[in-house]
């Protein structure tokens, strides 16, 4: 019995949804992530304003979270674009 998908299309999806997420980021403070603080929240955007996915920047869930909050809360309040 074979592990790999049958189509090569299912093996492409596969491959993309069990893809190996970057290293942990450590670097930042929960308490730092904040939407007074747009030089901090501008890092995990992109330059058109995209927030960037989990697999790019390496924070935990909890923490994304945390961050596409403030960065909506910091766009309420023009501190971003």
């Amino acid at each position: 019995m074979s592990t790999e998908p049958k189509t090569v299309q299912r093996r492409i999806a596969f491959r993309k949804a069990n893809r190996k997420m970057p290293s942990r980021r450590h670097d930042i403070q929960v308490a730092n992530v904040h939407h007074l603080n747009p030089e901090l929240l501008t890092k995990f955007t992109t330059e058109t304003g995209k927030i960037l996915p989990r697999r790019v920047t390496g924070v935990s869930a909890k923490l994304h979270r945390q961050i596409t909050r403030s960065i909506k809360q910091a766009r309420q309040i023009n501190l971003l674009p």
